[in-house]
């Protein structure tokens, strides 16, 4: 294997996420001198956040490039979504069969961070790290981060998310809203809390559609649960909503009064449930042309932020990874550039169509439409 154009190369990843540390795992596993910069304080810092459904044409490709699928299949799981009503009434399930079992797993975002970073040479995450400023010199870039440190890199691997301040070397535009807000929030001992939730609804994932908002569950490895609610809002609400997330009282009459058709049980959900949090979600659009760059790469949301809806965002983080690592090993370009050029031509094709499907899941999903259209455009579990 001819691994020359990232041999003596000191590479900075910005952004210790699945996508991060996934290409991390790879390049070193290629004898790459690879280090990660994270925000978060240490490796204890828990990820927030519901299951990930990891597809095995895209995201577990990269999985399996870090010689990681034993590990993935300890943590990863099978699991059924049951689709209801506002009313409460279950309309459909649909459960994984033997055939399909580890098509689309669901995973724990700590698991999987666990999985990586257990899997990392010791000192490869940088833990408190967050990028400030970013500016090249002559050929390297010059790292600042929040801490006082600084750092120097000959390639710089982007993959801190949607906001990210090293995509000024790519474009000016920023991420637009979608035109969707979600409130989230955790049920930590859901057979204390809301006992009457598990038995009707089960231990899968579940889905309900009504008046132009949805409401998911997530539940996790350690039995919580972990719910959203999403509805339309225009910039004018996101901006004025006012809605104090320290409160959870407030939270829950806010939600309250927005689901006020529907049935009591999601409103039980809403009061058995803490840690709330709220955000509008928002895309960063590829079909605009990128600037000139050179030796610096976006991986993951910093290239293609787009909504949860469809499920793609990680799983196309993770093929970028896969992509970007097999451009950067396999032997077949002679320059750094001329691996990432092509590896963000192929991106840009790929990522482009799972935005598209994920903008027209996003107004299917907040219309007016039946859970038979909605399981036909998703094509199931």
């Amino acid at each position: 294997m001819n691994t020359s154009i990232i041999k003596n190369k000191k590479i900075a990843i910005i952004g210790g996420g699945p996508v991060g540390l996934t290409t991390a795992r790879i390049l070193q596993i290629n004898g790459a001198d690879v280090t990660v910069y994270e925000r978060d304080l240490n490796a204890q810092a828990r990820t927030s956040g519901g299951t990930l459904d990891i597809h095995s044409d895209t995201g577990q490709k990269a999985i399996q490039k870090a010689d990681l699928m034993d590990e993935f299949y300890q943590y990863a799981r099978p699991t059924g979504e049951k689709m209801a009503d506002m009313h409460g009434n279950i309309t459909s399930e649909e459960m994984p069969t033997e055939e399909n079992a580890y098509a689309r797993p669901e995973i724990d975002r700590n698991d999987l961070r666990k999985i990586m970073l257990e899997n990392l040479q010791e000192n490869t995450v940088v833990w408190n790290s967050q990028l400030t400023e970013i500016e090249k010199i002559e050929d390297q870039y010059h790292l600042e981060f929040k801490n006082g440190t600084k750092t120097i890199a000959d390639f710089v691997i982007v993959a801190n998310g949607g906001r990210s301040n090293a995509r000024k070397f790519f474009t000016d535009q920023e991420p637009q809203l979608s035109g969707t807000y979600i409130i989230q929030g955790e049920i930590e001992n859901p057979d204390h809390d809301y006992p009457d939730f598990k038995p009707k609804y089960g231990d899968g994932n579940v889905m309900a559609m009504g008046e132009q908002k949805m409401f998911y569950t997530h539940t996790l490895r350690d039995g919580s649960v972990h719910f959203g609610v999403s509805f339309k809002a225009n910039e004018d609400w996101v901006l004025n909503n006012g809605i104090d997330f320290d409160d959870n009282a407030s939270v829950i009459a806010f939600l309250n009064k927005k689901f006020e058709n529907w049935n009591d049980d999601y409103k039980k959900f809403f009061a058995a449930s803490t840690d709330f949090s709220g955000l509008p979600l928002r895309l960063f659009s590829l079909e605009e042309p990128w600037k000139q760059h050179s030796n610096i790469t976006l991986l993951g949301d910093a290239a293609h932020l787009m909504p949860p809806f469809a499920g793609e965002g990680v799983n196309m983080g993770l093929m970028d990874a896969y992509q970007l690592t097999e451009n950067l090993t396999n032997g077949q370009f002679e320059t750094l550039q001329e691996a990432i050029d092509d590896y963000e031509e192929k991106m840009r094709g790929y990522a482009l169509e799972a935005q598209r499907t994920t903008y027209q899941m996003e107004i299917l999903l907040h219309s007016d439409v039946t859970t038979e259209k909605i399981l036909n455009s998703r094509g199931g579990v």
